[in-house]
């Protein structure tokens, strides 16, 4: 069936947004902070928003934005305060977005207050009013898939993020038929009316998922994860063989929406996931972690003004016994830069170690910090690591609060000042079912990990548990986690 695609009047608002006047006009009004240093010193968080998700799993209830209190001094610290149910069922709420960021600091029309939740499966995109009351947001609006679909020919949102204009710009992973190359970038206005694309007419990627835009670079670059076709059905090592997985990055020009460059990561580089810039707007380099060759690639602008890439960190897998395959690969599918960009930290999905680097030096991280938190190779479990010299081992995991560890760390987010991280353990309820039917079963938890920010490492807090397994409605799988201020995953600086 035909669609009519919508093109946008490319760059015209973009460069009204992003003129040296409005550079430079930064000042103390305008949602978040005017550079990434200022907003470390920020208040202290209080509540974090987590989308939950019962579609896949069985259990016919619609998914839902959980408010947790995470305030020490609080009498519901720990525990799940609010429930914002959407109105359908099989939505798959995944990552989300603010409407205002720090992108659009300096401008006192500006005001964060709605959160905007894409619906990775449906394609609805939910936008929820967290202002009004913050401890229980309240549905705002619905922009609906037929709308979509109509007006660009994209389904499967992902990502979102503002931008400086007001706008809103949404990752789409391919058409209603789940073809990667139906992907492209939903353009919504400042009252979330669908406008268009973002990209140019035959600009865009073949494979979607995340994207971050450095402006004074006047570039934006994107991942690729794979086609809906693929990824909604479970993996399958085979459809990355036919071709069907990413391991591209697109860099772009900002805001005109041209694609100027494609970086193939190769083998190296296979399903390249969640991508960031360094938060200081005047550095060109950042980081993407490929989930299925468990590297940390970084990229950077050369000499002649173009892009290139080299592996930063690479995690090898691991010899086991009693899995599917002979060998375990770390499955790193989520990552964050401290807003100082002293430190980064990733997950491990299928070892279940979470990790912090120091990369003052970006090209050359050094490890500082590693804790267990669950995975396939945790004591107890079936599936055991074999050393080199040929003796098995398994990962020592702690039980919190009398709980054991289900899952793997998935999604993190990392307080402001950088002395705290949370934690949750559901990927794609797809992939949680194939890869750890116990956590569809039982439910997600989120865990707190204190930072030491000084001489680095990590320690398991001990007092904070939150169990989505002991939910109303039944165990729900937890995922992307946002706070009502802003963090160093939704936040960008021009």
């Amino acid at each position: 069936m035909a669609t009519d695609v919508v093109p946008l009047e490319h760059g015209v608002v973009g460069e009204k947004a992003l003129s040296q006047n409005n550079l430079q006009s930064c000042c103390s009004s305008g949602p978040g902070y005017a550079t990434p240093l200022e907003a470390m010193s920020g208040p202290r968080e209080k509540l974090i928003y987590v989308t939950c998700i019962y579609s896949g799993t069985g259990r016919e209830k619609p998914d839902y934005l959980a408010t947790v209190d995470v305030d020490p001094s609080s009498p519901t610290y720990s525990k799940v305060i609010h429930r914002l149910p959407v109105p359908y069922i099989g939505d798959e709420l995944h990552h989300s977005g603010w409407n205002a960021c720090s992108s659009c600091h300096g401008d006192p029309s500006a005001d964060r207050r709605f959160l905007i939740l894409p619906s990775l499966i449906s394609g609805h995109i939910y936008v929820v009013d967290t202002k009004t009351n913050p401890e229980a947001p309240s549905l705002h609006k619905v922009v609906e898939p037929e709308d979509i679909i109509k007006k660009t020919g994209l389904a499967y949102p992902h990502t979102s993020h503002c931008l400086a204009s007001g706008d809103i710009m949404v990752s789409c992973l391919g058409d209603q038929d789940g073809k990667a190359e139906g992907s492209g970038f939903l353009q919504l206005d400042s009252e979330f009316n669908v406008k268009g694309r973002w990209e140019k007419p035959g600009h865009s990627p073949l494979f979607g998922y995340d994207f971050w835009y450095q402006p004074r670079h006047k570039t934006m670059i994107s991942s690729s994860w794979g086609a809906p076709a693929a990824f909604t059905k479970g993996f399958n090592l085979q459809h990355v063989s036919d071709g069907l997985y990413g391991r591209h990055l697109n860099v772009y020009s900002w805001p005109g929406g041209e694609l100027r460059q494609t970086l193939d990561l190769g083998n190296t580089g296979l399903l390249p996931l969640e991508i960031r810039f360094l938060h200081d707007p005047s550095k060109d380099t950042g980081f993407v972690g490929c989930a299925l060759t468990s590297n940390l690639v970084r990229f950077f602008k050369t000499h002649d003004g173009l892009w290139s890439h080299e592996v930063a960190v690479s995690v090898e897998p691991l010899k086991v016994q009693n899995w599917i395959l002979p060998e375990l690969p770390g499955l790193i599918t989520d990552f964050l830069i401290s807003l100082d960009d002293r430190f980064l930290y990733f997950v491990n999905w299928l070892h279940g170690d979470i990790r912090q680097y120091n990369i003052e030096d970006p090209k050359n991280p050094v490890l500082k910090g590693q804790v267990w938190l669950g995975g396939l190779i945790q004591k107890g479990s079936f599936v055991v690591a074999v050393a080199e010299d040929g003796k098995t081992w398994q990962a020592d995991v702690p039980e919190i609060q009398g709980h054991k560890l289900r899952g793997g760390p998935q999604m993190i987010q990392l307080s402001l000042d950088g002395k705290r991280i949370y934690i949750t353990n559901s990927l794609f309820s797809t992939w949680d079912k194939q890869f750890y039917p116990e956590l569809v079963q039982k439910g997600s938890h989120m865990l707190q990990i204190d930072v030491d920010t000084e001489k680095g490492g990590l320690a398991v807090n001990p007092n904070f548990f939150v169990d989505f397994g002991a939910e109303p409605e039944g165990p729900s799988l937890a995922h992307e986690m946002r706070y009502p201020g802003g963090d160093c995953t939704s936040d960008i600086w021009t």
